[in-house]
């Protein structure tokens, strides 16, 4: 399915609230934060010549989020910024001065960081990287999982010390627990969905992530003329699109979201003008991004900064992923998750479908932009799915 953005607040600026958010002196805080962070390094701009003129157009280029600070998602920026943001913000209160991440790991920051809990719900990579915050700082995690992820991906999360709490149902009945328990035990949530009065926390995890639209206007040869960004409640789709809609202005790049078609949240609430939840049905294999409701502040920013909403199917995800494992000639290898591949699906989605194509205003010109935004999280399903594992894929090179 197909949509474009027909909204009334298409095209107009970000409110100043969200423009601040997503601002470059906001981002530039995000790249100053990650110089003091374990791992840390500028994730790969990939080029996919082949696939460009395979699918005519005039280049591709792919943002790896697979080995982001070690957890193998573009969610590594979100979540743990948000919760190292939130103990030095506490330490400024308690302490009566401003602490800067420099004093991240003092005995002082330390001693506050361990008085405090921070939860939040997960399909797998927003908790690993809450939790891997909490770990850095000597806090403790809650990550509240439902019924779908994986016991690898549970594994993943819990290897950081984090307690796990299981919740039947889907992501959304998650996020409602989570926000429930909290509550009651004065834990802090760190949310990468937003709901009415609870904006702030998912702001700062949305701002994470705008270092990696830094990284890519700084590696690409020249801005992209198409955007292709997944979607599960909207948070990577607004902070990039929003981003870009700052940086570049007039000359910004047209954007697509692209939701799975079995939890096509912002597809639907694009359709009816407002945010709306959808009805839960058969799981996605996308699972990252099976979400039945949109993110408030992600739907706001979208409003204005998406040009087009469009969904892909089960075989859309699958057959991406493998496709950038197995490349036509003089491509790399990529390794992607069920759901890193999904922007990719889109725009293969949209080249094929003349009316689409025309609508986007795609051709031999244009510069297409997507992410990868996860690698193997659960090697044993990909493996399952591309026939090799993660290191056999990298092995191969280029084609």
């Amino acid at each position: 399915m197909f949509l474009r953005n027909a909204h009334s607040d298409h095209r107009r600026a970000l409110e100043p609230a969200d423009a601040d958010m997503l601002a470059l002196e906001a981002a530039a805080d995000v790249e100053h934060h990650l110089q003091y962070r374990d791992h840390h390094a500028e994730t790969p701009l990939v080029s996919l010549p082949g696939l460009a003129a395979a699918t005519g157009v005039g280049a591709i280029h792919v943002k790896d989020e697979g080995q982001r600070l070690g957890l193998g998602s573009f969610k590594a920026l979100g979540g743990a910024y948000a919760v190292i943001r939130l103990v030095l913000e506490e330490a400024s209160v308690r302490q009566g001065r401003t602490i800067d991440m420099a004093a991240l790991h003092s005995s002082d920051v330390r001693q506050i960081a361990e008085s405090m809990t921070f939860a939040c719900a997960t399909d797998g990579n927003h908790g690993r990287s809450v939790a891997q915050g909490a770990q850095l700082v000597g806090a403790r995690s809650a990550i509240f999982v439902h019924s779908g992820v994986s016991d690898a991906r549970v594994r993943a999360i819990a290897r950081f010390g984090a307690e796990m709490i299981r919740v039947e149902g889907s992501y959304d009945d998650s996020v409602q627990e989570a926000a429930r328990v909290a509550e009651e035990r004065n834990w802090t949530i760190v949310s990468d969905t937003s709901w009415p009065g609870y904006e702030r926390i998912p702001g700062l995890v949305m701002q994470g992530y705008t270092a990696l639209v830094r990284e890519a206007l700084r590696q690409i040869p020249a801005p992209p003329t198409h955007v292709f960004i997944q979607a599960g409640v909207g948070g990577i789709a607004a902070a990039v699109a929003g981003h870009l809609a700052i940086v570049l202005g007039d000359e910004r790049p047209v954007f697509t979201v692209v939701d799975p078609a079995r939890a096509a949240c912002l597809f639907e609430t694009a359709r009816a003008g407002h945010p709306v939840k959808v009805p839960h049905g058969e799981p996605t294999v996308m699972a990252m991004l099976e979400c039945y409701e949109p993110s408030r502040v992600a739907w706001r920013i979208l409003s204005r900064a998406a040009d087009a909403f469009l969904t892909v199917d089960e075989e859309d995800a699958l057959s991406v992923m493998r496709r950038l494992a197995n490349p036509v000639a003089g491509d790399p290898a990529v390794v992607s998750g069920e759901s890193g591949g999904v922007g990719l699906a889109g725009f293969l989605k949209a080249v094929a479908d003349p009316e689409v194509k025309a609508a986007l205003s795609i051709g031999k010109e244009s510069r297409v932009f997507v992410v990868n935004t996860e690698g193997a999280t659960d090697p044993g399903r990909y493996q399952e799915i591309v026939g090799a594992s993660p290191a056999e894929v990298l092995s191969r090179g280029a084609a």
